[in-house]
């Protein structure tokens, strides 16, 4: 499936003249798209072949052109059977009149036309046979599918569910314009751990497969019902702020504490209640979660004075979004759940702006029935979850998560760099890599960061290099060598020694001009 940004052209290529949310399918993949990002085809064809040149829009183009010509054709084939049928009434109706001469004369010439008409359709249909042997096996298998011809499924149990493969195709690209799916909150038995998400049809649970559903949480409009247990939320740093903020405009009842007080006023007039320490909200809610810096933090939280440990009763449940090592979340887990507690991390990837707009993709692990009753709230503050089974496992995908995009912003600084001192135009780099594989949102925004000297945190340098050494000391207990990520680690603290930890990780790029 396109990317939004791209598929915002093709789908109206189906020309509709209902502008609802539409499902588009292409390359065996599917996506929703938003209304206003229809265009007609016809009307527009021209004008968009001109300005999108890329080899993946032409083959839309001409998938489209193919979808219209098989219409075409089965319009045609719809009027002969029409007047296939009609032969074959006034042939019922001649029998069933008085033979006499005249009508029995009439009747013979009537069972001969039949039987010429008949010959005919088998002609076609032999020369459709014929056709189809000419052609690819997918093309057949596109064409026979009742998907296709506009059937509707005879029940959920014919849909077909994508490979692992084909679902990782899936989440490749940005998924801005989708929208979430109804929960379902029965669990799926010998699931995939890797790719379970809030949608599950009836064939994922009986067959244990799951699929991918992604979300806009920023489109919704009201259809979340948000779940009846009180929420609490402890931590209202960069995530944590946005996190709370849609919750509460999705309907939830939120309790709030942050270690300092002030942070807190900000949603107590949007509705959230206050609570005055960690171990007061645990007792008062039904889930709470925290979303703090580091594993110390964590840990303070959870073990200190007045904090989670002491609120937990049989039955309350804590969820931890920090991005910690897997050592730490396990410890976590056994405090939690040794006082009849139940327990599941949940880190989140994304930034300060996809957190405001209800766009992270959350890593969920451990008791998988806190993960179904989170739905609510996970569709509120993100577009994709993934349950990735016992704990540790989210903490683990967190970090290597997190070490791809730390050492991918280093190597942006670096060629950003080499760039100058060579005499080359920064912008000119910046729109050829715009313009090739590496495009991305992420890299606009850091270059940009960087052109305009703007380093303003929307994710703090000091945390990505943290994240970088937990994810290092992951690969050394496992013997594993991390060589690319532990050069990165060494340019993010010459960056930290030139006073840039609480900048945007952008900020990597002064350790390469000082």
């Amino acid at each position: 499936m396109f990317p939004t940004a791209r598929a915002s052209v093709v789908v109206g290529c189906f020309g509709h003249k209902q502008c609802g949310s539409y499902p588009f399918s292409l390359f065996s993949a599917s996506a929703w798209i938003k209304v206003e990002q229809l265009k007609p085809y016809h009307a527009h064809k021209e004008e968009m072949i001109k300005i999108n040149k890329g080899k993946r829009f032409q083959q839309a183009v001409d998938a489209v052109e193919e979808f219209l010509r098989r219409a075409k054709g089965k319009d045609q084939t719809s009027s002969h059977s029409s007047a296939d049928d009609k032969n074959r009434r006034n042939s019922s109706e001649e029998r069933s009149r008085p033979n006499s001469g005249d009508e029995k004369r009439k009747l013979s010439l009537s069972e001969g036309k039949v039987k010429k008409n008949m010959g005919e359709g088998k002609k076609r249909v032999s020369s459709g046979s014929s056709e189809r042997g000419s052609k690819s096996p997918l093309k057949r298998a596109q064409e026979q599918s009742p998907r296709k011809r506009g059937r509707p499924p005879k029940d959920e149990k014919d849909l077909t569910i994508p490979e692992s493969s084909t679902v990782k195709g899936m989440m490749a690209g940005p998924m801005a314009a989708f929208k979430w799916q109804p929960t379902v909150s029965e669990p799926v038995k010998d699931a995939d751990p890797h790719f379970h998400h809030f949608l599950l049809s009836q064939t994922e649970k009986e067959t244990g497969s799951t699929s991918i559903q992604a979300a806009d949480s920023t489109a919704v409009n009201g259809s979340i019902t948000p779940t009846d247990k009180k929420i609490g939320f402890l931590g209202l740093g960069l995530m944590g702020s946005g996190i709370v903020s849609n919750l509460l405009k999705m309907g939830h009842t939120v309790t709030v504490w942050n270690r300092t007080a002030e942070k807190c006023d900000l949603f107590i007039q949007e509705g959230a209640r206050l609570g005055r320490t960690p171990a007061e909200v645990v007792s008062t809610c039904d889930i709470t979660f925290a979303c703090v810096s580091d594993p110390k933090a964590a840990k303070d939280l959870v073990l200190g004075p007045s904090g989670v440990l002491q609120g937990i009763r049989p039955g309350k449940c804590y969820v931890d979004m920090s991005t910690v090592d897997a050592d730490t979340v396990t410890e976590l887990a056994q405090v939690i759940v040794s006082r009849g507690g139940r327990f599941l991390e949940a880190p989140v990837s994304g930034n300060q702006q996809l957190s405001n707009d209800g766009m992270l993709v959350i890593l969920a692990a451990g008791d998988r029935g806190l993960y179904e009753d989170c739905s609510s709230c996970f569709q509120a503050m993100g577009k994709t979850s993934f349950f990735l089974g016992e704990v540790g496992n989210a903490a683990k995908m967190m970090l290597i998560v997190n070490m791809v995009q730390g050492s991918f912003m280093a190597t942006i600084a670096e060629g950003l760099t080499l760039a100058q001192v060579t005499g080359q135009s920064q912008q000119t780099l910046l729109d050829i890599l715009n313009q090739g594989q590496l495009a991305s949102i992420f890299l606009d925004q850091k270059c940009q960061n960087i052109l305009q000297g703007n380093f303003k945190p929307d994710f703090y340098l000091k945390y990505i290099q943290k994240d970088l050494r937990l994810a290092i000391a992951l690969g050394d207990a496992v013997n594993h060598p991390t060589p690319m990520a532990a050069a990165a680690n060494e340019v993010y603290k010459r960056a930290k020694a030139l006073d840039q930890s609480d900048n945007d990780m952008s900020a990597v790029y002064r350790a390469y001009i000082h």
